[in-house]
């Protein structure tokens, strides 16, 4: 016997991940200044590579995190829920909401537009040109006429019922995307949902989600879909039996033949249901309720849209030291957790941190991102380090080390007799592999404020004697989500407005 995890268990997933950022520390992180090179997590041809796909293992997951650079925390604000995007264009054909599409032992039922097997695939919710998003409850079809029409009519309504188009599409409108929204969140590929749709007071959601609760108003069906008309039927009212009570609907005949029905009360608590027409003197109809999501169609917007990714939104830019502008980044992840650099157990609150080592220098010099530096420390230990930022104003160099360092920059980590292991930098001197030359350290650099031409500059982390620390533990946190990209440039006149879907 065959098992699967269902679609609602993907939504709840989703919910579950929004709900907990509150209660946890996640943050949106950009890493590996230097991509193009041989070694450990790294390729000659990066950029155009297909070789240097994300590889989930502790090792990697440890050097994601050595090579991280910096992170902006993820607020509630910055989560919603998403939904893949179908976008209202006029003469296209849209499918309806049904419960009931499948595959099934002794036939198939497809949505009629997208071929879909599944609700969640098929195109049955649009957005429109002003960001509204609305359910197809009818599209025109039906048993005796199956052709789709093309919807020519884009909705505008925002009435808590479905409104027909003369186009013969009915439109269930749920919510407008906000304008914040808009600009976070909007992409070509999802459509944003709202948070906390069951619990928010604002008032056009509570009048949806309200509306759609067949509980207190007992109109959770809306639609009665005809798959055969019969013969010899008369216009009357009739009760849709199920296990839910209080539904009733009206059929409308043309010759004998059912032509439409009109629900003309929902009633509440169906989850399957027929029309009895044994009061009628007709034959051979069949009749189909579509049962609405939950409680009806407006009341829980993520089981009805099936909302099982959640888009993070972060952005970069030259506000805060943190982020130096002068450096490249190849990958861009999400850390839940990481823990202070100096406190055992205590995790990282902030709302940004540097994850570099940093070093002040005597004097101002050029440096190439990514080149590797050095510090004999004497007894034979040399540090080892890669620049990840130099700061020509405050004469702040930043660094990273990771494994490769250890291991001749080799993939297959063959030991190298050169170095002793990964050592912090001192205060002695510093020696570039690539740039050339020799800088001193800075030993009267301490605090986290520096003071040029009468400005006062803040450093984002504290110096003492020279010398800064990450913010973070590095060897903290769960790197929960990892992506490798061609490498991008960072530079003052740009911001980096980072996206990231999680699917769930």
């Amino acid at each position: 016997m065959s098992a699967f995890i269902t679609d609602q268990f993907r939504i709840l997933n989703a919910g579950s991940f929004v709900e907990s950022i509150s209660n946890n520390s996640y943050y949106a992180f950009l890493g590996l200044s230097n991509p193009q090179a041989t070694g450990f997590g790294r390729t000659d041809n990066w950029n155009s590579s297909t070789s240097n796909n994300p590889v989930d293992n502790f090792q990697h997951l440890s050097h994601y995190r050595d090579t991280s650079l910096f992170g902006k925390k993820v607020t509630t604000e910055n989560a919603r829920r998403v939904v893949r995007k179908v976008e209202w264009i006029a003469n296209n054909q849209y499918d309806m909401y049904r419960h009931d599409y499948g595959q099934y032992t002794n036939r198939n039922n497809p949505a009629p537009v997208s071929k879909a097997l599944k609700l969640y695939d098929a195109n049955y919710y649009v957005i429109t040109s002003d960001f509204k998003v609305y359910i197809c409850i009818e599209n025109g079809t039906s048993g005796v006429s199956p052709t789709v029409p093309r919807s020519s009519l884009e909705p505008t309504h925002t009435d808590v019922e479905p409104v027909s188009y003369s186009d013969g599409y009915v439109w269930k409108y749920l919510f407008k995307v906000a304008p914040s929204d808009i600009i976070k969140f909007d992409s070509t590929e999802f459509i944003v949902v709202p948070n906390d749709w069951a619990t928010t007071t604002e008032t056009d959601i509570q009048i949806i989600r309200d509306g759609g609760n067949s509980d207190t108003n007992e109109n959770q069906i809306k639609t009665i879909y005809i798959e055969e008309g019969g013969s010899n039927y008369s216009n009357l009212t009739h009760d849709i039996l199920g296990d839910g009570t209080g539904g009733e609907a009206s059929v409308t005949t043309t010759n004998g033949v059912i032509t439409d029905v009109t629900v003309t009360k929902g009633g509440k608590g169906y989850t399957y249901g027929i029309v009895d027409l044994s009061s009628n003197s007709g034959s051979g109809a069949k009749l189909i309720p579509i049962i609405p999501p939950s409680k009806g169609h407006g009341y829980d917007v993520y089981t009805e849209l099936g909302t099982d990714k959640v888009l993070l939104y972060a952005r970069f830019d030259d506000s805060t030291k943190d982020f130096p502008v002068d450096t490249k980044f190849a990958q861009v992840g999400i850390l839940k957790n990481p823990e202070t650099f100096s406190g055992a157990g205590t995790t990282f609150t902030g709302n940004a941190f540097s994850s570099l080592f940093a070093v002040g220098l005597s004097s101002t010099r050029t440096v190439t991102i990514g080149e590797e530096i050095r510090q004999n420390q004497g007894n034979n230990v040399t540090a080892k380090g890669y620049v990840a930022s130099f700061d020509s104003e405050t004469k702040i160099l930043k660094y990273y080390q990771d494994r490769s360092l250890c291991f001749g920059n080799k993939l297959n980590q063959v030991e190298n007799s050169n170095t002793s292991g990964i050592t912090t930098f001192n205060t002695s001197d510093i020696s570039f592999t690539q740039s050339g030359g020799v800088s001193q350290v800075d030993t009267s650099l301490s605090g986290s404020v520096i003071t040029i031409n009468a400005k006062q500059i803040n450093l984002g982390v504290n110096f003492e004697n020279g010398l800064a620390n990450p913010e973070i533990n590095k060897k903290t946190g769960d790197v929960i989500y990892i992506d490798n990209r061609p490498e991008v440039q960072r530079d003052s006149r740009q911001k980096e407005d980072v996206k990231i879907i999680l699917e769930f």
